[in-house]
């Protein structure tokens, strides 16, 4: 069991709040993902589930038992540190066995986990190496295999990928999401960057300023943002948000547009821009578009096929079944 509920959880330090008051649950076997910009609490909210960090109100519960006051050891929870934090001077096995061997467990018992984790891992190979011998990603497994043996009610993953190359990053990803799946375990995954949390995640936590702003699938938050924060922040390229006159001809102090949802031409259109910087992917192009006196810079979603250059005219038309709408208070209007 790993379900985690938090009654109106705040920290503060000093008479800094950095989480205001705040309510969530977790459910038993939920991949939980908590996302934001830099600064906004989300690895402070993953410290003081793990204990790491004192609440400065509120209760914390672990399958429905009060756990606020429980040390971090005592609370069946893993966690998984941005850096390795891995023994150098032991081999693969030693390193996933340390905690049994702090426990007490007997060798025998041991060895049947460490096996066990690095089947699953997919480190039976490498048992018998040393970190120094292992690339990253390998060593970020060795961290993973360590906190599984624990067999926690709950995983807890802060920013694990962020010290990985971009190719590393892709690979670790799918890694931790099938481990997910076969140990269907509760796991939180605290990142910045929203590609993971979208495709990682069962429910996503976005967070700003020690607040939660939106609680939801990742379609959810996709296509009802509950604000223009979350609409600006999930979704890569983000979404476009105008305001003005244009806002105002849909009863709205600001829509929002993603880019896959402006059809582009040449010759005909709605808002009139000049083509600006071109970012060719393949399947996909994006075009920056300039000057159509609406935004710094409105970003259309194209096929890759589409051919524009720097300088061209174009013209933009909004899919108006698409377009989301925003009060001045920057809430959504259903």
């Amino acid at each position: 069991m790993g379900r985690i509920t938090l009654d109106k959880v705040a920290k503060r330090f000093g008479d800094v709040e950095v989480i205001s008051p705040l309510d969530l649950t977790i459910e038993d076997g939920e991949f939980v993902v908590f996302v934001g910009p830099s600064g906004c609490g989300k690895s402070t909210l993953l410290r003081l589930i793990a204990g790491l960090e004192d609440v400065s109100g509120g209760q914390i519960r672990i399958d429905g038992k009060d756990a606020t006051a429980v040390p971090p050891a005592k609370r069946g929870l893993a966690m998984v540190f941005q850096s390795y934090a891995l023994y150098p001077h032991m081999t693969v096995r030693k390193n996933i066995a340390f905690p049994l061997r702090m426990a007490g467990l007997s060798q025998e018992e041991q060895e049947r986990k460490v096996e066990a984790a690095a089947s699953v891992l997919n480190l039976t190979s490498y048992l018998d190496r040393r970190p120094g011998q292992l690339s990253g990603g390998q060593r970020q497994r060795v961290a993973i295999g360590r906190a599984i043996v624990r067999e926690p009610s709950a995983f807890l993953f802060d920013e694990p990928l962020s010290n990985l190359d971009a190719a590393l990053r892709v690979g670790m990803r799918l890694e931790i999401s099938e481990l997910h799946n076969r140990l269907a375990t509760t796991m939180v995954y605290v990142t910045h960057d929203q590609v993971e949390a979208m495709t990682m995640a069962d429910k996503i936590v976005v967070l700003h300023a020690g607040r939660i702003e939106q609680v939801g699938s990742p379609l959810e938050l996709y296509h009802r943002p509950r604000n223009t924060f979350v609409a600006g922040f999930i979704g890569s390229p983000k979404m476009n948000l105008v305001d003005g006159a244009e806002a105002a001809k849909h009863d709205a102090a600001t829509i929002g547009i993603r880019p896959e949802h402006i059809a582009v031409s040449p010759e005909k259109g709605v808002w009139k821009g000049r083509v600006g910087v071109s970012e060719h992917l393949g399947s996909d192009t994006f075009f920056h578009v300039h000057d159509t006196g609406l935004a710094e810079a409105i970003t259309v979603r194209a096929g890759g096929e589409v051919s524009l250059h720097h300088g061209d005219i174009v013209w933009l038309t909004p899919d108006a079944e698409k377009i989301h709408r925003f009060n001045k208070e920057g809430l959504r209007i259903a």
